[in-house]
C-alpha cells in the first residue's frame, strides 16, 4: 500500500501570514481582549482557587453569620459564617469545570458524528441527521433536566446531561465543512492511494472544521455554565455543602432580604464568567472568519 504524499511545505508558509492576520484582528477588538482577560482570570482562579482562598471554603464561624462585606470578608459571610469570596473562588473549580467538561464531551462526540455522517453519506447521513433533529426538538435545559432526573443528581451526571444537548449542534456544525471537503481533490487522492476511512476523517475532514469548532466551543461554554448552575439551583446538580455557584445562589435566596450579598455575589460571578467566554468567542469568530482575510 502506498503512503499518502506528505503535505507541501509551501502550505505551511502560506498559513503563517494568515495566522498572524487572525491574531492581529483579534487584538484589534477591545471587547475580545477584555473577554480574554476575564476568561484567563477565571481559569487562573479555577486552577489556583483551592490554594489561594483567604479562608478555608468550608470553615464555619458562627460568630460571623450573615456578616456584611468588610475588610476581613470583602463579600461578607453566609448563614454558617463561611467566607463568600473563598467559596466563590473554590466554586470556580466546579462551575467552570463542569462547563468545560460538558462542552468538551459534546464537541468530541458531535464532531466525530458530523464527520462520519459526511464521510458515509447516503442512508447513514439521512438517519444520523434525523436523529439530530429529534434532539434539537427538545429545549436544552429541559433535555438536561430529563437526563439528570433519570441518572440522578451529581457532578458527573450534570456533565453528561449538559454535554448531550451540545452534541447535535456540533454534529451539524462539522458536517457542512466536511461535506464540502469530501468533493476536494486531496480527499479523492487519499482514497486513490488506499487511505482508510478513519485516516481520511481525522487527517482531512476534521481540520477543515476546526475554526468553527473552536469558535462555537468557546461560545458554548457560557451556555454550559448557565445550564449547570441552573441544575444546581434546582437541586439537581452539585449538592451542598459543595461551593458551586448555582447551589450558593439557591441557598442565598432564603436570606435575600437580610443579606443580599449571598445572592448578588454568585449571580454576578456567573454573569461575568458567561460574559467573558461570550466576548472571547465573538472575538475568535471575527478573527477566524475567512471572509475577513486579505
Amino acid at each position: 500500500m502506498r503512503r499518502v504524499p506528505p503535505s507541501d511545505p509551501r502550505d505551511d508558509a502560506r498559513r503563517a501570514p494568515a495566522a498572524r492576520g487572525s491574531l492581529a484582528r483579534f487584538f484589534r477588538r477591545r471587547t475580545a481582549v477584555a473577554g480574554g482577560v476575564i476568561t484567563a482570570t477565571f481559569l487562573a482562579v479555577t486552577l489556583l482557587g483551592m490554594w489561594v482562598t483567604p479562608y478555608p471554603p468550608a470553615a464555619a464561624d458562627y460568630n460571623q453569620t450573615l456578616a456584611p462585606p468588610s475588610l476581613a470578608h470583602p463579600m461578607g459571610t453566609d448563614d454558617f459564617g463561611r467566607d463568600i469570596l473563598s467559596r466563590l473562588m473554590a466554586g470556580a473549580r466546579y462551575s467552570l469545570g463542569m462547563g468545560l467538561s460538558a462542552v468538551t464531551l459534546g464537541a468530541a462526540v458531535g464532531s466525530l458524528w458530523g464527520v462520519a455522517s459526511a464521510f458515509h453519506g447516503g442512508f447513514f447521513d439521512n438517519v444520523s441527521m434525523r436523529a439530530a433533529d429529534i434532539l434539537f426538538a427538545f429545549p436544552g435545559i429541559l433535555l438536561a433536566i430529563a437526563i439528570v432526573a433519570v441518572l440522578g443528581p451529581g457532578l458527573t451526571n450534570v456533565v453528561i446531561a449538559v454535554g448531550v444537548f451540545s452534541i447535535p449542534t456540533f454534529a451539524r456544525l462539522v458536517r457542512g465543512p466536511a461535506l464540502a471537503a469530501m468533493g476536494q481533490e486531496y480527499v479523492e487522492a487519499a482514497r486513490a492511494v488506499g487511505a482508510g476511512g478513519a485516516r481520511i476523517m481525522l487527517r482531512h475532514l476534521v481540520p477543515v472544521a476546526l475554526p468553527p469548532i473552536i469558535v462555537y466551543f468557546t461560545l458554548r461554554i457560557g451556555t454550559a455554565i448557565l445550564t449547570a448552575s441552573a441544575l444546581s439551583f434546582l437541586g439537581l446538580g452539585v449538592q451542598p455543602p459543595t461551593p458551586e455557584w448555582g447551589a450558593m445562589l439557591a441557598a442565598g435566596r432564603l436570606f435575600i432580604n437580610v443579606a443580599p450579598q449571598l445572592v448578588i455575589a454568585p449571580g454576578v460571578t456567573i454573569s461575568l464568567a458567561v460574559l467573558g467566554f461570550n466576548l472571547l468567542g465573538d472575538g475568535l469568530r471575527d478573527a477566524l472568519d475567512p471572509r475577513l482575510r486579505v
